[in-house]
């Protein structure tokens, strides 16, 4: 047993110092973009060379992801921003989509109250009222330097001219092309069969990009452009109107702000669940000194795991829209109250989801999202995170528009206690009401450390982005890694229900996996599984700006 133990923990150091010093990401002395395709990042870039600030970088991103990367950049989808100007002043935008003025509690429901199967995931029914494109429009109006056309027209070049298909990108296309195809039909630009280095050239969306370009978010959400969504949509089973459209507005919140150790973590707050529950498991780990232990061995996965299990737990319960129901934030991140929630913790043995169940505090998302982070040469930084859901969202594809739609009617409590697309089970405060949004883990992210501005980063990943977001941290902070080892670095996952550790496939030895089986976890490790893709900047001791782009996808980092 003890030979056992004493090779185990040679094998996970030796993996851990193999992790160490791998690879060091892309370096840049003033300015960084970091994306999920290099057209977008470039693009992003040429804003910042041109003398934009990080919001019009990020404008000139967004639509030029959803021009490169139509599994999840996008037009037809939302999102969230989170910021820091040079001086400090931090803030944030909620884009998320919203349910329709025709929407219903019961809305997914048969007449014996059963989930009718794929009504919220796929099709015209699933859709939720876009916010990307109003979203772009208030971040400009409020930060914007250079003149929207300006930031605009690139993504509509790209369109015109096409986009290289990657080697990934050809996998993904071609295994959702069943599903798109049973959607949208088999006349679509999607239907036909992609390889790596085709081109794909996007006529449709660059005519509705022009459109935005020269009449504003109205060219969106009025009009031409707004008629033929609203006749598609209910052609197709959907209820979304002109009203919904006309009245979308973006919302500028205040982020969700914590403490750990010397740093000062600035990210999304509720309709987004990431920033209460990233906070939850950071406080509830930050007692415990995490990088005492070896990084990916037993105590460190245990510990991560009976954190993530217990903020999950209060995320179903207690999280929603605060428009419509009262979170209580303070109390959620109460020192005593977290501290109280890990005295059922033992490093002997698994927690079970079945008793841990959420807190005792009185109350009066598919993987396919895509996250950039963006530095400007002034030092002011933005993270955004922006979605249609699924990969493809709805697979509703609109060939005179060309793009997709997104299915987050899904990210509602569709049942309270009834698991959605991605496992994830959602409560009453989540529950279905025209205009609400529903709730998010997207957790785009801003770090200072000792007043000055430290790390941006976020991921896709539907429910695995909250957990990768605090890996990824601690990586850096608390384990010493580089922004590009702390990217690549593997990673699992847990969410409460279903009571099970998620593990990649790569980097957690037999002995280990076998030692947690031992203390009572379930493990599920597939071959193909990947657990987020995470994109983030990191300002190095001397100053410079080290970009980390996952390579479990196509992304790029790109500075000058």
């Amino acid at each position: 047993m003890k030979k056992a133990l004493l090779y185990s923990l040679l094998l996970v150091s030796f993996i851990a110092c193999k992790t160490k010093n791998v690879t060091t990401g892309v370096t840049a002395d003033h300015a960084m973009v970091v994306s999920a395709r290099v057209e977008a990042s470039e693009i992003g870039l040429d804003i910042l060379k041109k003398g934009g600030n990080a919001f019009d970088a990020m404008i000139a991103t967004k639509f030029a992801l959803a021009v490169a990367y139509p599994v999840a950049g996008n037009i037809g989808g939302g999102g969230f921003m989170v910021y820091r100007l040079n001086d400090g002043t931090t803030g944030s935008l909620d884009f998320r989509e919203k349910a329709p003025l025709a929407a219903s509690k019961q809305m997914y429901l048969d007449s014996l109250g059963n989930v009718i199967e794929g009504k919220s995931t796929t099709g015209a029914s699933a859709v939720g009222i876009p916010g990307s494109v109003a979203g772009m429009f208030a971040a400009h109006k409020k930060f914007g330097s250079l003149p929207m056309e300006t930031l605009i027209q690139p993504a509509i070049d790209l369109a015109k001219k096409g986009v290289v298909v990657t080697q990934k990108q050809a996998n993904s296309l071609n295994y959702f092309r069943k599903k798109i195809v049973e959607v949208s039909g088999d006349t679509i630009l999607f239907a036909k069969q992609f390889n790596a280095n085709d081109t794909i050239k996007y006529q449709a969306l660059a005519k509705t990009l022009e459109h935005i370009r020269d009449q504003g978010a109205a060219g969106f959400y009025q009009g031409e452009v707004a008629q033929k969504i609203v006749d598609f949509i209910q052609l197709n089973g959907g209820i979304i109107s002109l009203e919904d459209l006309k009245q979308y507005q973006a919302i500028w919140r205040d982020p969700v702000e914590f403490q750990y150790h010397n740093l000062k973590i600035i990210a999304m707050g509720p309709p987004s669940s990431g920033g209460i529950t990233l906070a939850q498991i950071m406080e509830m780990v930050e007692p415990y000194s995490i990088g005492n232990y070896t990084h990916n061995a037993i105590e460190h996965i245990q510990l991560m795991t009976e954190a993530e299990r217990r903020a999950y737990a209060d995320r179903a319960y207690f999280l929603g829209d605060p428009d419509f129901v009262n979170v209580p934030q303070k109390e959620l991140l109460d020192q005593a109250y977290l501290n109280k929630r890990m005295e059922s913790f033992s490093f002997d043995r698994a927690s079970s989801s079945a008793d841990v169940g959420h807190g005792a505090i009185k109350v009066l998302e598919h993987d396919q999202t895509t996250h950039y982070s963006i530095v400007d040469a002034m030092g002011n930084a933005i993270a955004v995170t922006t979605t249609i859901n699924g990969a493809f969202g709805s697979k509703l594809y609109s060939e005179e528009l060309g793009f997709f739609f997104n299915n987050e009617m899904d990210d509602f409590s569709v049942k309270p206690g009834t698991p959605n697309m991605f496992g994830l089970t959602g409560g009453q405060a989540n529950s279905i009401v025209a205009e609400k949004r529903m709730l998010s883990s997207m957790t785009p992210t801003i770090v200072e450390k000792d007043g000055a501005l430290s790390m941006t980063l976020g991921t896709p990943g539907g429910s695995t982005i909250i957990t990768s977001v605090a890996q990824t941290l601690l990586n850096v902070y608390d384990f010493g890694m580089g922004m590009q080892q702390a990217v690549d670095a593997p990673r699992f996952h847990h969410q409460w229900l279903p009571d099970e550790i998620l593990m990649e496939p790569e980097g957690f030895d037999t002995i280990t996996i076998e030692t947690l089986k031992g203390k009572g976890y379930k493990i599920q490790q597939g071959r193909s599984r990947i657990i987020g893709k995470v994109d983030g900047i990191y300002i190095l001791p001397d100053g410079r700006l080290e970009g980390g782009a996952d390579h479990r996808g196509d992304d790029t980092a790109v500075g000058f």
